[in-house]
């Protein structure tokens, strides 16, 4: 097979172990600041130095070495065979798998972006309509494998949103993917929710249809309704990890190394966490770093330093800490699909899969930090894995792919279009495209439709009037609604 392998490497062995020493020294020398006095008291109870009058819980490098090491025996344990979680940006495993390249990665779009660029060429505040036209466009584009909202309705109450767009989410398509939560009450709705899919509460927690997700607020701050969330989850035994955004030059020193320093202080804090609320849950670390665009003081999601740094973490996500997981990735800092676009998602998608990541997202967002939602980009992204997932793939070279009798058959100076053999084959090795274009300039020019925006615009359209899915029978339907009704009368 002459598939693509191996892998790109950026981290020594003794690098990654200065990173991770780096933040035991934070964690135990400055601490995190824990806003919520039950997670300081599970703190406590982990054997870690809690001062409720500043809120500094400080962490013995004992208490988070015997976290990394229970989070490595809970990998270690297959007895439930691939234990994994999809997440708003991608999927996490909490098994072990080898650190590979991983050929079969995959592909989500979400993030909950509250602006839409429409394919009027308007940006604006999302509606549900737009949630529901994205979710269907999704579902519909092959090379997207999984969705956590695409984008998020704006004239739903804020604190109504988690949950009526999660029910829309179930209801519209399979590909489900991670999605927001605020609250515990959030928390409780979207668990239930999900049950009405899987079957049970225990097929839920064993591989997470649905779930929310908590983040820290770098640096080392963990408030009040993050470990809320995050600790609900825990105890309904969901594996976890704890998501991390540090910036290099604003919320974490002007280096690289440092940023990362931030990040995994802040999610290994999490972790001691998780496993002081529940010993038997599944975790894992999770940071999303970046380098802040000096000029604009924005956290810019793909810079080539953000790539070089998201390499680097990914390298040792998988291979120090054992923890196979997908990338916050597919990113452009442009405001609208163009050039910038085009190389910034193709480069930001193929370097965490070279450098071993397990998936990508999330697609479909333009403009600085992933805000707006484009229809469009997302047709092109679709378009970006596939051609990534062909190179990947590579050719076979065998008896049947040198096709010598083919050759010897058409002989010198013949022509192998009209020969069966390529009208027999060729789908099975060309890749086939109906957004790229490869016609000469004279055909070109007289087409309606010119530039991959507008066929991507128009496939867009396409699929948004005449794609609707409903993948669940009716009673599911009418339980994840009656769900909705209940908790958002409370």
């Amino acid at each position: 097979m002459g598939s693509v392998h191996g892998l790109l490497k950026m981290l020594s062995r003794a690098e990654m172990e200065a990173l991770h020493n780096g933040a035991l020294r934070v964690l135990e020398e400055t601490g995190m600041w824990i806003d919520a006095e039950d997670a300081r008291g599970y703190y406590r109870q982990a054997g870690c130095h809690v001062n409720d009058a500043t809120k500094i819980v400080r962490f013995p490098r004992a208490v988070v070495e015997a976290a990394v090491a229970k989070m490595h025996a809970r990998y270690d344990d297959r007895s439930e065979g691939d234990v994994w979680a999809r997440v708003r940006y991608s999927r996490i495993f909490f098994t072990n798998k080898p650190h590979r390249l991983h050929r079969d990665f995959t592909a989500n779009a979400g993030g909950f972006p509250p602006f839409i660029l429409d394919l009027e060429g308007r940006r604006r505040n999302a509606t549900m309509k737009d949630v529901i036209e994205s979710i269907r466009l999704a579902d519909a584009l092959e090379n997207i494998d999984m969705m956590g909202l695409p984008v998020s309705a704006q004239e739903i109450p804020y604190d109504e949103r988690p949950i009526r767009m999660t029910a829309e989410l179930l209801k519209r398509t399979r590909k489900i993917g991670g999605v927001e939560a605020w609250n515990r009450r959030d928390v409780q709705a979207i668990a239930r929710m999900g049950d009405v899919v899987t079957g049970s509460r225990a097929a839920s927690v064993r591989n997470p249809l649905v779930m929310g997700y908590a983040e820290t607020r770098s640096p080392l701050c963990l408030d009040a309704n993050m470990s809320d969330i995050f600790i609900e989850y825990a105890k309904m035994g969901f594996p976890q990890s704890m998501d991390t955004m540090p910036c290099a030059g604003t919320t974490a020193p002007a280096f690289s190394a440092a940023a990362i320093v931030v990040g995994l202080a802040e999610t290994l804090s999490c972790l001691v966490l998780g496993f002081a609320v529940n010993p038997s849950v599944r975790m894992s670390v999770d940071i999303n770093p970046s380098l802040a665009d000096m000029k604009t003081m924005v956290f810019p999601y793909a810079s080539p330093d953000r790539m070089a740094l998201m390499a680097g973490w990914t390298q040792m996500l998988h291979e120090f800490y054992r923890c196979p997981s997908g990338i916050h990735a597919g990113k452009t800092d442009a405001c609208v699909p163009n050039a910038q676009a085009g190389f910034e998602k193709a480069l930001s998608t193929l370097v965490p899969v070279l450098f071993g990541a397990v998936g990508i997202g999330t697609l479909g967002q333009v403009d600085v930090a992933g805000i707006t939602y484009s229809p469009v980009q997302l047709v092109i992204d679709n378009e970006i894995v596939g051609y990534i997932r062909r190179i990947l793939r590579g050719f076979e070279v065998d008896e049947t792919t040198l096709a010598l009798d083919v050759i010897k058959e058409v002989g010198p100076g013949g022509n192998f279009l009209s020969h069966p053999h390529t009208a027999a084959n060729f789908r099975k090795e060309f890749y086939l495209s109906d957004v790229v274009e490869r016609i000469p300039w004279n055909a070109w020019e007289l087409q309606d439709l010119r530039g991959i925006e507008a066929r991507a615009s128009d496939k867009a359209r396409k699929i948004m009037a005449e794609h609707d899915p409903h993948p669940l029978a009716k009673a599911q339907e009418d339980e994840i609604d009656e769900i909705v009704k209940e908790c958002l009368a409370r």
